[in-house]
């Protein structure tokens, strides 16, 4: 039996993706006859809608639809959250991992949507700082903890593949409220955590 992969897509919007891919190609000067091509505008548009299929979905809701009650109320950190995504300027992606820390106020949350989360805002055309604060504001705003802190540090390929061209660069992003940004003990335990 032949392997067959069922994905889900639009098919309006990957009809129209396909043409426009297929003008890319046009442009560029390939050959969009040629055999390794003839399927790539499809593939590209499919491509295309999965990494940015975050503007689909919200970030608010999947934390509510996870959150307890509890009195908890020292710091919560999911770290190394692996994250890719695409860059806005070039739509050329830029990959690495979040650090997101919260203390709770009467609630906590799965610990599987802090996650889900990062990728909601990640699967969208981003740049690592507002990525950063759009995930440090939806918790802050749904969950209102004491404070959230929240750290990304990634490689972007438009630094790497093409201009500077500097393969060992990283960019580090930070954003913090509440408690992480006024009592400097809660926020270098946090940044001692993630390093350590």
């Amino acid at each position: 039996m032949a392997y067959k992969k069922i994905d889900q897509y639009d098919q309006h919007t990957t009809d129209l993706l396909k043409i426009r891919y297929n003008d890319i190609l046009n442009g560029i000067g390939e050959d969009v006859d040629r055999e390794g091509l003839l399927k790539t505008p499809e593939r590209a548009s499919k491509a295309i809608q999965f990494l940015t299929q975050g503007y689909e979905q919200d970030a608010a809701q999947i934390l509510l639809s996870a959150m307890f009650k509890e009195d908890y109320s020292e710091m919560v950190i999911v770290k190394d959250i692996e994250l890719y995504s695409l860059c806005e300027h070039h739509l050329l992606p830029f990959f690495g991992k979040a650090h997101v820390a919260y203390i709770p106020n009467g609630h906590i949350v799965g610990l599987s949507k802090i996650p889900r989360v990062v990728d909601v805002f990640a699967r969208r055309l981003q740049v690592q700082e507002r990525l950063t604060i759009e995930i440090r504001d939806v918790i802050q705003n749904t969950l209102n903890p004491l404070g959230v802190a929240v750290v990304i540090e990634a490689s972007h390929l438009c630094m790497m593949m093409r201009g500077i061209q500097k393969q060992n660069s990283k960019t580090i992003t930070s954003a913090f409220t509440g408690v992480f940004q006024d009592d400097v003990r809660t926020r270098t335990e946090f940044l001692h955590l993630i390093n350590s």
